[in-house]
């Protein structure tokens, strides 16, 4: 069940999380597509899902702060 969840908050907000990191000029567009190729290799290889924000923390591409940054504006939007 937390799974679907997780699948459905991925869809959402993984594409717009990324696009507003790059709009606000957190991180580039390429370190955007690298960190979404491992999400999608991780996928393929039945690894646990991690959210873009954190693959994008781990290069150290994005700070916790702009994370949160990013959050606030995603859960403030209209769905």
């Amino acid at each position: 069940m937390e799974n679907d969840f997780i699948k459905k908050l991925s869809k959402r907000y993984s594409p717009q999380f990324g696009n507003i990191a790059v709009d606000m000029g957190f991180i580039t567009a390429e370190q955007l597509t690298e960190a979404l190729a491992e999400q999608a290799e991780d996928s393929l290889s039945n690894r646990p899902h991690r959210f873009i924000g954190y693959i994008l923390s781990v290069h150290g591409w994005i700070t916790n702060e702009q994370v949160d940054i990013v959050l606030d504006i995603l859960f403030k939007a209209p769905a």
